[in-house]
């Protein structure tokens, strides 16, 4: 797919928020990276590990020197994935840490499509309050394929299940049609 669709320019950003250094959401983030290079989508990639934010405070926290580059990294996106750690039914605090810090002027009728990692099955609901809340605060278009994925889908540095893994490629795919028809 060329990443210059009709009179714009496609760029997906994938967005790994997990703080963890073995982190299962960050792998699968790179196998969304992988599909969407191999696709010929241009892809830019934030890692929150490499990029730390300060905890948003409502004040001093917004003048993080890292702050104006993850902002335009979010702008520039024409659709963005996160992949998110669940952790106690709910995305991780890094995770809502950046919608936090970045707000209204990033995400505001952005495409956003979610790669979940989680400890068991029960928590697949989990990341529906971030989507909520980006939907009725900033007009966030959510794409409905999530993907939701326990520890056995990954091993080291590798997707190992064929069905995560397709279902990456499904995502990822479908954001950038998502992100085309809304912008084409």
């Amino acid at each position: 797919m060329n990443s210059q669709i009709g009179a714009f320019s496609m760029s997906i950003l994938v967005i790994s928020t997990s703080l963890n250094p073995g982190s299962r959401s960050r792998v699968m983030a790179r196998q969304s990276v992988a599909d969407l290079q191999a696709a010929g989508v241009q892809t830019d990639w934030l890692d929150l590990q490499e990029t730390p934010l300060r905890m948003c405070d409502g004040g001093a926290a917004y003048g993080d020197p890292a702050l104006p580059g993850v902002k335009q990294q979010i702008i520039n996106a024409t659709g963005i994935i996160m992949a998110v750690p669940i952790y106690t039914f709910d995305v991780n605090a890094a995770a809502k840490n950046l919608i936090e810090m970045t707000g209204r002027d990033c995400w505001t009728e952005h495409v956003v499509g979610f790669i979940c990692a989680a400890g068991g099955q029960g928590s697949y609901m989990s990341v529906m309050q971030l989507a909520n809340s980006l939907m009725l605060d900033f007009r966030t278009f959510i794409v409905p394929r999530f993907v939701y994925a326990t520890k056995e889908a990954t091993e080291g540095d590798l997707v190992v299940d064929g069905d995560v893994k397709q279902r990456i490629t499904q995502l990822s795919m479908e954001v950038v049609k998502v992100s085309t028809a809304l912008r084409g």
